[in-house]
């Protein structure tokens, strides 16, 4: 399926654009490629865009002062990727995104995603559509870990995300569970 496609059918669960409209809204997208490894935000670089992720898997984390890896999120496709913080306060990326596989997304830039919600009464639902979706899913994740243990965290994570398991290494689901190679091992046996 070609990326306007894609874009279409995920934008048309939420919102209603004419095809003229959606022309419209796509022509602001750039498509982009990256490789495996390729990094897309760099941590204090200025972020200008948000990228939505057509094939390939990407991952959002930070690195503390102890080089310890933090994942916030993964996005595979239909999913959106950015620093946010940054992306919306106009600010020096405080978190990283680069390619767990090889990937090509459809870029925005954020002069752009206003223009087409100051333009756009559907587009700017859509996108207030997102935000709140990406809202609630972090404050969920969030109340995950004030709440359940590793195990319990693994199975919801398998249960919401299935593909997940298949794209991405087992060290980054771990960082991402917030525990150890080894434990996630053991997790993954004691499901079985």
């Amino acid at each position: 399926m070609e990326s306007k496609e894609i874009l279409k059918q995920h934008v048309a669960k939420v919102a209603t654009l004419s095809n003229d409209e959606f022309d419209y809204f796509f022509s602001h997208f750039q498509p982009e490629s990256f490789k495996k490894g390729q990094v897309i935000i760099s941590e204090g670089a200025e972020v200008k865009k948000e990228y939505f992720v057509l094939s390939g898997c990407l991952k959002s984390f930070f690195v503390n002062d102890d080089i310890k890896m933090y994942i916030l999120q993964f996005s595979m496709p239909t999913w959106w990727a950015s620093d946010y913080a940054a992306l919306y306060s106009q600010t020096r990326a405080t978190i990283a995104i680069d390619c767990i596989s090889d990937a090509e997304v459809l870029s925005l830039s954020n002069e752009n995603r206003e223009k087409i919600c100051h333009e756009l009464h559907q587009a700017e639902h859509f996108f207030r559509w997102r935000t709140n979706k990406g809202y609630v899913a972090s404050q969920k994740r969030l109340l995950s870990f004030m709440n359940n243990d590793a195990k319990t965290r693994y199975e919801e994570l398998l249960a919401q995300y299935p593909a997940l398991y298949n794209m991405v290494p087992k060290h980054l689901i771990a960082s991402y569970l917030g525990v150890s190679r080894e434990t996630l091992s053991r997790l993954y046996s004691s499901s079985k």
